[in-house]
């Protein structure tokens, strides 16, 4: 039995196929031995080696071989969007394959995969990832999705409504429909969940990310969701914040600032998202107050 001393050490805290293991020496008995694990078929790792996301990736994406890709949520857990868990690895090729490995799901497809490498891995391009993503998000999370992937430069909006429109691919119907809701300039994943609640509950559509000014135009602040006639601002808190001191008393002040000009600010939080009708309720009655609030209490701002 080999020792760890006796391991190649090109293979520490990576993943590797059986042919390459052969050639560095080692044996299929050391293989199949305790100091060795297997990850997909023909790639292993040393038992010591933890199986990160990204070393299972590389194995799957290793016994795949060319032209296949990180696909569906695991595509996007790569690019930054984490959606679903990381276990399995979903995986796309366009040649068959009849063996199936624990924690991974090969997707076969039809038509073009548009792979692209991002940080050192193939991806399924962005616009197919999103439909593709339609077979197992549900289409408000898509619309999550797509927001993201406008707010980061992955794909215009335009660029991602034709090629919705102009393709035929499973989760298309389910893609089509969340990018009726889909926008830009969201800053973030939960800000997309509250402007989604609130605009499914037939308020009007907020600003998203806007520039506030004093009544001399000077800078006062972006806002996360504003209601501009309003002078009404929605301000999603996230849980890192509460982590972060000096982000937080930054908020305070800002939210000072903005109440001091005559805005409103409703905060909405983590908690609050778990019952969204609370949430519509306290904006419909701050937007009625606003819009029933005498005139000259605006004229004074």
């Amino acid at each position: 039995m080999a020792r760890l001393a006796d391991l190649p050490e090109e293979f520490t805290n990576a993943v590797f196929s059986r042919r390459q293991a052969l050639a560095a020496g080692l044996t299929d008995r050391v293989l199949r031995g305790p100091r060795c694990a297997p990850v997909a078929p023909a790639w292993y790792r040393y038992a010591t080696t933890d199986l990160t996301p990204e070393l299972a990736a590389r194995s799957g994406l290793g016994w795949l071989g060319a032209e296949a890709g990180l696909s569906h949520t695991s595509n996007l857990a790569w690019r930054g969007l984490e959606m679903r868990a990381v276990v399995p690895v979903h995986l796309a090729t366009r040649r068959r394959v009849d063996r199936a490995a624990d924690g991974f799901v090969v997707h076969r497809f039809q038509g073009p995969l548009f792979l692209e490498e991002v940080r050192g891995l193939p991806l399924v391009g962005a616009a197919r990832t999103f439909v593709d993503c339609g077979t197992l998000l549900s289409w408000r999370e898509l619309v999550v999705v797509g927001d993201w992937m406008i707010s980061t430069g992955l794909i215009a909006r335009l660029d991602l409504l034709a090629f919705v429109h102009d393709v035929h691919f499973d989760g298309v119907q389910r893609a089509r429909r969340a990018m009726e809701w889909v926008r830009d300039g969201s800053a973030s994943p939960q800000e997309s969940r509250v402007r989604l609640e609130l605009v499914r509950a037939g308020l009007p559509e907020p600003e998203l990310n806007a520039l506030i000014t004093d009544r001399h135009g000077g800078f006062l602040a972006y806002g996360d969701l504003v209601y501009r006639a309003e002078r009404l601002v929605v301000e999603y808190d996230g849980w890192q914040h509460e982590r972060d001191a000096r982000q937080r008393q930054h908020d305070l002040r800002r939210r000072e600032v903005l109440e001091g000009e005559g805005w409103r600010v409703i905060v909405v939080t983590a908690a609050d998202l778990e019952n969204p009708t609370m949430v519509v309720n306290r904006l419909v009655a701050a937007l009625q107050r606003a819009r029933f609030a005498p005139i000259s209490t605006f004229q004074r701002r």
